[in-house]
């Protein structure tokens, strides 16, 4: 049976599924909208009837980039049914940015928010539908009561867009035996039961939010509310009002859940997890003062889902993340020979498993660098210690997480060696106690570095863009030429 019929033969009609609401300040108060699993059952038949009267079927693409909107779950549930590859798109991605990746994966079509229509409807990559009218065409469409095709497990079914350090991003292809895998996993390492009430406040376009929150949660049969975007205060309230149980999030969440001065009730709380980002062990200590309640780090990635992960019954070590999930290894080695190391010895994290992708969207030579052996080479640097714990204690390549978010350094610098008085550019993460890392960078040229950082937000989402530019006359390299970036890093 494919991922969503599976999904959806463990649904109770009349369970409670999702809520959303809108002004958080109005959350403490009610949740003005809510479906029960009846109700999002028949949402997502009416938007494979939406899906079939655009012609869409079996191993096209369906791009959607949309707010935090109902929509977005059924459109995404829709389009696995029908074996249909979703890729979902920042909303603060850039005209460019969204030309690239609607041209690279071969979109059949996209669903875009208005302005990103206009601004591509004279050069469109491929045929564009504004967010602006969804809401109209689904309610319109003929809901498809049938049920859907079984997919194989090997039948495509994410793509998203990722990079590393090797310049443009890449499209990292998952298949829906890779996303039931890691959904799986997560359901029983987690304990998620059908009373569960999650708290969602992570973006909808990221593994984190889509996969390991929204789909486990929907696997689970549990109830998800979800706020239209992070507020500390909001979370704080909106526990005890409406029972909450889980809460999934970055370390800047959990960094201003501890500014926050307000100390609620959460008495209904088993679980706060933390990732896309290492969470300072020093917040990990505070959270635990403050709350009496101990945060689950755990360890993924687009290529993989998430592979690591403090138990759930056990100890949460600060500064882990935990043990592989059921059905994944895990192992350091080192960087250069591949050979594994022993416990304790830093190298890189290397996994294999059922969720490890297909691998990179027309790209061979890089699947088969990343892949090709058996184990995802995740580029990330770590160790294990003698009883299993895994830490995270740095990148191979230099790039970056700012608030949860990844940013690439070499698309940052390629963007910004467009600027007619930019030379030579290199960016890099430095440490930051809300973000986590921040994007700052030394350039040679004659711009003004506050008239560049300006600039590059017009080329760029605003999480990608550098905070500071520093203007010098040389960029420090070693003797071989290579830009050192410790030393750009130290001056920060």
């Amino acid at each position: 049976m494919s991922l969503v019929n599976a999904m959806r033969a463990r649904w109770d009609p009349q369970a409670p599924a999702l809520a959303w609401i809108g002004d958080w300040t109005q959350a403490v108060l009610q949740v003005p909208h809510a479906w029960h699993y009846a109700e999002l059952a028949a949402q997502v038949d009416q938007a494979r009837g939406w899906i079939k009267q655009r012609g869409l079927g079996s191993g096209d693409t369906l791009a959607l980039q949309l707010p935090r909107h109902p929509a977005l779950l059924t459109l995404t549930l829709a389009a696995l049914s029908e074996g249909i590859v979703v890729l979902p798109l920042n909303p603060a991605y850039t005209p460019r940015e969204l030309r690239f990746a609607l041209r690279d994966s071969g979109a059949t079509r996209a669903v875009l928010l208005q302005e990103s229509v206009q601004s591509l409807k004279l050069d469109p990559p491929c045929p564009l539908e504004p967010a602006s009218t969804l809401a109209m065409s689904l309610k319109s469409a003929p809901p498809t009561k049938t049920p859907s095709p079984d997919q194989p497990a090997d039948t495509p079914a994410l793509l998203l867009y990722t990079s590393g350090t090797t310049g443009q991003p890449k499209g990292a292809l998952s298949s829906h035996g890779n996303l039931r895998a890691s959904i799986e996993a997560l359901h029983q390492a987690w304990a998620w039961a059908p009373n569960d009430v999650q708290l969602h406040a992570l973006p909808l376009f990221h593994v984190h939010g889509l996969i390991v929150a929204q789909l486990v949660a929907l696997w689970a049969g549990a109830q998800t509310l979800w706020l239209p975007k992070f507020n500390a205060d909001a979370v704080w309230h909106a526990i005890p009002k409406h029972g909450v149980t889980i809460f999934m999030g970055v370390p800047t969440f959990h960094h201003r859940l501890l500014q926050s001065e307000l100390r609620p009730d959460l008495s209904t709380m088993r679980l706060f997890t933390s990732g896309s980002a290492p969470l300072p062990a020093t917040v990990h200590a505070a959270f635990e003062q403050r709350t009496g309640l101990r945060i689950l780090e755990r360890y993924g990635m687009s290529e993989v889902g998430i592979v690591l992960s403090n138990p759930y019954d056990g100890e949460r070590r600060a500064g882990t993340v935990g043990q592989p999930l059921p059905g994944i290894q895990a192992k350091i080695t080192d960087l250069e020979t591949g050979a594994d190391l022993a416990p304790e010895q830093i190298g890189e994290v290397r996994i294999a498993g059922a969720s490890v992708m297909l691998g990179y969207l027309g790209l061979p030579k890089q699947t088969q660098a990343a892949i090709g052996d058996g184990w995802m080479h995740t580029g990330d640097l770590g160790k294990v210690s003698q009883d299993g714990y895994f830490s995270i204690v740095g990148r191979a390549g230099d790039m970056i997480i700012s608030g949860g978010l990844n940013v690439y350094p070499r698309e940052v610098e390629s963007v910004l060696l467009e600027h007619p008085n930019v030379h030579e550019v290199a960016i890099v993460g430095v440490p930051h106690a809300e973000w986590g890392e921040q994007v700052v960078g030394f350039f040679v040229g004659k711009a003004d570095p506050a008239a560049l950082v300006v600039w590059a937000r017009e080329q760029l989402a605003g999480f990608k863009c550098p905070k500071e530019l520093r203007a010098v006359k040389t960029l420090p390299r070693n003797a071989m030429g290579k830009v050192q970036k410790g030393v750009i890093r130290s001056a920060w």
